[in-house]
């Protein structure tokens, strides 16, 4: 059984900088694509960034590009988040699957068909 395994989080004021790690654990867990997710008070989830078993795909929301960072050492993910933002603030979600396509940019709905989640570790930053 694929599991995953958060570190990293914590409190930091605007314009700090954290880093999130993943690891993915299991049987065949380096084939596996792997992403960030986050949900704030009253929000639904949402994808922040992800990236496939290769780490030749990478993609982003919107609202990241330029501040965060994710890479891959080939069974941890990691997401460098620099410039943070009071509204960055949220539980961030680790989740992997072996279908890219699926977890990049995926939806609430599409979210409900990922095959791993970890915990979550609290982000929050201050004004």
């Amino acid at each position: 059984q694929v599991q995953v395994a958060e570190s990293g989080g914590g409190h930091v004021q605007a314009g700090d900088s954290l880093m999130l790690s993943c690891a993915v654990s299991g049987y065949g867990a380096s084939g596996y694509a792997m992403g960030w997710f986050r949900q704030a008070p009253g929000k639904e989830r949402e994808f922040v960034a992800g990236v496939n078993w290769s780490a030749d795909e990478i993609d982003y929301t919107e609202s990241v590009k330029g501040r965060f960072t994710i890479s891959r050492a080939k069974d941890t993910s990691y997401l460098q988040m620099n410039s943070l933002k009071p509204e960055d603030t949220a539980v961030y979600y680790c989740a992997a699957d072996l279908r890219y396509a699926l977890l990049a940019l995926a939806t609430p709905a599409q979210q409900e068909y990922l095959e791993v989640w970890g915990q979550g570790t609290l982000v929050n930053v201050s004004s």
